[in-house]
């Protein structure tokens, strides 16, 4: 196993396209290795080395692919979401002690001025006409006068190279370091689980601002010597044009964004025919049973659902390709780290017990930084306890009964909103759903949901309401029922169930 991503980077052959994006000609893994090269040395001229932190603010596409391995490689990457507004660049930034904020040329992204107020350089990223995907330079907007980085050259195993914030949905946001061990590790560990090889094609729709897309979607792939088409963000209309351009084998997604993708499905048929998938991956919430046969036989390939977080560096369990079998309703085996089921007292139980799923490995993060009360809350006897809650089978697979933080205690009747959302989405008129609790009065918390229906389908609140009741427990119903045109997200995409009653004014 390598610990570095230098090593790890050295894989692909050297003619061997690495990055590629619409209307670019690709980047090989040569052009891609003297990319990293250059940028360390214009990293370090500018006194920015290793453990330094570099913000990145950067729109989806190959530049950010590059920039985040070329700085993940040489100094602390922090990429940040454009979308931000100025208030939470300027809390991110500070929390973050960044050095350096990398924009492309022509930004006029708010964090510019907050980097200026905070003094943090800013460094212009700017692409050469005619330059391939991802080939770039960086351009300081003012002169360095000062001295070479102190710590220059290739990061080594256990600096940090990454910095991401947890969502922070019921608390402060926590910095999650995490170093090149961890990346190298998990990119590995990917790589492993779904067999990449040079003959590979990954079309990216992920944000790279968040550890699914950055590692799943960029650096396992190029671990593998394999290529990645890297899209502007993820765009429904235009995927399937985008398969035909660049030809995948594969492709990840949450699960929104497959469901999205599979209401288009059918009238592109000849597209998929054209170019028929390895598998299809899911990750970042749980995808129902029902989407994933829909998808199978949309595409006839497998879909492998896996497990990640931040603090795992992404990828913890997985479904395995096929021969081996698939579980759907479950996110697979062990996938990386070691995976156990705890107790409330902390002794780990054994499998069929329910309890919280916890982990430890080389792609597990140390610790969240300067958060010492996080860290003694999240860390039992060298395993790191991830929230959720989960049981494993006899044979290994960990299926996720629910968040611990997402439970709804009504009147101490404890339910899991992932087992209402399977119950609904077996409706023939609900084509995506979200439960999660909504405050009441006496009980605490009532279950509420939020249904998009399906297209040319009715139902209402009153027919989704018996459809549960005949297949669960009374106060398993939902009281309200929400129908909108889409369900709300996140920046990433995922499904947030936390916080969602007071977005939509469920105040009880």
């Amino acid at each position: 196993m390598h610990t570095t991503l230098h090593p790890l980077l050295a894989t692909g052959a050297d003619a061997a396209p690495a990055l590629s994006a619409p209307g670019r000609a690709a980047l090989d893994f040569a052009g891609l290795r003297a990319l990293i090269a250059a940028t360390t040395a214009r990293l370090n001229a500018l006194g920015l080395g290793r453990n330094d932190r570099v913000a990145i603010v950067l729109a989806n596409g190959p530049e950010m692919a590059s920039c985040f391995v070329a700085c993940a490689s040489a100094v602390t990457s922090a990429p940040l979401n454009p979308a931000y507004r100025a208030d939470e660049f300027d809390f991110y930034l500070s929390d973050l002690g960044a050095k350096a904020l990398i924009v492309e040329r022509g930004s006029l992204s708010p964090a510019i001025e907050v980097a200026v107020k905070h003094g943090v350089r800013v460094l212009d990223l700017v692409v050469p006409d005619g330059a391939p995907a991802g080939a770039f330079t960086l351009e300081s907007r003012e002169p360095h006068a000062g001295a070479p980085a102190a710590h220059p050259g290739a990061a080594q195993p256990d600096d940090v190279s990454m910095l991401l914030h947890t969502s922070g949905t019921t608390s402060r946001p926590k910095i999650v370091p995490l170093s090149q061990r961890n990346l190298a590790a998990s990119a590995q560990h990917i790589a492993r689980t779904l067999q990449f090889t040079p003959r590979d094609c990954g079309l990216n729709i992920m944000p790279l601002f968040h550890i699914h897309g950055l590692i799943a979607g960029v650096l396992a792939p190029l671990a593998a010597g394999s290529q990645v088409f890297c899209t502007p963000g993820f765009n429904a209309l235009k995927f399937f044009a985008w398969m035909d351009e660049a030809r995948p084998t594969w492709y990840t997604a949450v699960p929104t964004m497959h469901q999205t993708i599979l209401a288009r499905a059918d009238k592109n048929r000849e597209v998929i025919a054209r170019h028929p998938l390895r598998f299809l991956r899911s990750s970042s919430s749980s995808i129902p049973p029902q989407v994933i046969a829909e998808l199978e036989q949309a595409f006839g390939a497998p879909l492998i659902e896996a497990y990640g977080m931040t603090e795992a560096t992404h990828q913890m369990a997985s479904n395995p390709l096929p021969p081996a079998v698939r579980k759907p309703g479950t996110v697979g085996v062990a996938a990386g780290p070691q995976i156990a089921i705890m107790g409330e007292d902390g002794a780990l139980l054994p499998c069929g017990a329910t309890g919280e799923i916890v982990i430890r490995g080389a792609n597990v993060t140390a610790g969240y930084e300067n958060n010492p009360k996080a860290n003694a809350e999240a860390f039992r006897d060298g395993w790191f306890r991830t929230g959720d809650q989960g049981v494993l089978d006899a044979d290994g697979y960990l299926s996720i009964t629910g968040r611990l933080k997402e439970i709804i205690n009504r009147g101490g009747e404890k339910v899991s909103p992932r087992e209402v959302d399977e119950i609904l989405m077996d409706h023939p008129a609900v084509a995506q759903v979200v439960c999660f609790g909504m405050p009441h009065a006496k009980l605490g918390e009532e279950v509420a949901a939020v249904v998009v229906l399906r297209e040319g389908h009715a139902a209402t609140e009153r027919d989704l309401q018996q459809f549960v009741a005949a297949r669960a427990a009374d106060f398993k119903v939902p009281k309200k029922i929400l129908f909108m045109a889409e369900i709300p997200k996140g920046a990433t995409g995922k499904l947030q169930r936390i916080g969602l009653a007071a977005k939509l004014g469920l105040t009880g």
